[in-house]
């Protein structure tokens, strides 16, 4: 089988010849192929080549297309620190609302042509047309509704405004903004030929935020954001960072055909707590083995997950970003663990 051909059997529910792999490589790549992020932060062609370079150098199935947690809320208006060798950031100090009511000045986005959207676009583009006949490309959508709302209203300010009852009305509108906003870039993920889409809600994690809370605003932007998009035929994948076990199974709920789970969670409970349907996409630590770690310690760690599922429903993954630091040879032990691993 092909990568693309495995994870697409994956995806339909079969048995592939073997586990899939498709670690998140964005740093990662761009060291394989020596290049700055500032080389590539407007640069689709170098990404793609940067991509499709450490995708042919490594042998795995798939490709996630990411710049930095900042280019959805940079087209709503946020102020953005670029930086040489790191990805862009949020000036949370500038917010664009400084208020709720604010919400009401704010214009959605056209992915096509405002702000560096479209660059991912393209990246998306130049890669399917590269190597999308035999690998699986996942054009991600940058962040969820609620880290969005984040990004533009500032965490602590609104971390602050969920405390208050009388601004329910006001943030549930923001997060059906910001929904909408997402739901078009990944639609437009789609025209640009990526096998799936993908979203990061990392503010929305239990590191941040409670279960309660989560379910109480960030959960229903979330089923409703993977509704619209799964009902236009390409698969959903949601990834909150961090420690996920007390909301894994509300996730489940999301109906997102693909969760992104980080190396905090028990494979195995997530593999009974989510439908049999959900793929699970993760969850190799990627400071503690595949940074810090050795071939051997990071064959460990992507055998337990695989053995947590059954390696049933699974794509093996890093648990979030890889760094850039990441040794060739810790890569080359995570494609050759699957390799080696029998469904």
């Amino acid at each position: 089988m092909t990568g693309l051909e495995r994870c697409l059997t994956v995806l339909r529910g079969g048995i592939p010849d073997r586990v899939p792999v498709v670690p998140q490589t964005f740093l990662f790549s761009l060291e394989t192929a020596r290049v700055r992020v500032a080389d590539v932060v407007r640069n689709p062609g170098g990404m793609a080549d940067a991509l499709a370079l450490s995708q042919a150098t490594f042998g795995y199935d798939g490709c996630v297309i990411d710049f930095d947690d900042a280019t959805m809320a940079e087209a709503l208006g946020a102020k953005v620190h670029f930086r040489d060798n790191d990805p862009a950031v949020v000036d949370e100090d500038q917010p664009v609302l400084k208020d709720l009511r604010d919400v009401e000045s704010l214009r959605l986005p056209d992915p096509w042509t405002d702000g560096r959207l479209p660059i991912w676009l393209e990246t998306t583009q130049r890669l399917v047309d590269k190597i999308g006949d035999h690998v699986f490309i996942m054009g991600r959508a940058d962040q969820g509704p609620f880290s969005i709302a984040c990004l533009l209203r500032g965490a602590q300010p609104f971390m602050m405004d969920l405390m208050d009852e009388d601004n329910a009305e006001l943030i549930h509108r923001l997060l059906d903004f910001c929904r909408q906003a997402v739901a078009r870039f990944a639609l437009a993920q789609k025209a640009a030929g990526a096998h799936a889409t993908s979203i990061g809600d990392a503010f929305a994690g239990p590191n941040l935020i409670s279960p309660d809370l989560y379910r109480r605003f960030a959960l229903d932007p979330e089923r409703q954001l993977a509704a619209e998009v799964q009902s236009a035929g390409i698969p959903l994948s949601i990834h909150i960072c961090g420690n996920t076990n007390r909301i894994i199974g509300d996730m489940g709920t999301t109906g997102a055909r693909i969760l992104e789970v980080d190396w905090m969670l028990d494979m195995a409970a997530a593999r009974a707590a989510v439908p049999p349907a959900t793929v699970l996409m993760g969850n190799v630590n990627p400071s503690d083995p595949l940074v810090l770690g050795t071939p051997a310690t990071v064959e460990a760690a992507a055998r337990r997950a695989m053995d947590g599922t059954g390696g049933r429903g699974l794509i093996l993954s890093s648990g979030c970003a890889m760094g850039r630091n990441t040794p060739p040879e810790n890569m080359k032990a995570l494609v050759a663990a699957a390799a080696r691993w029998r469904l």
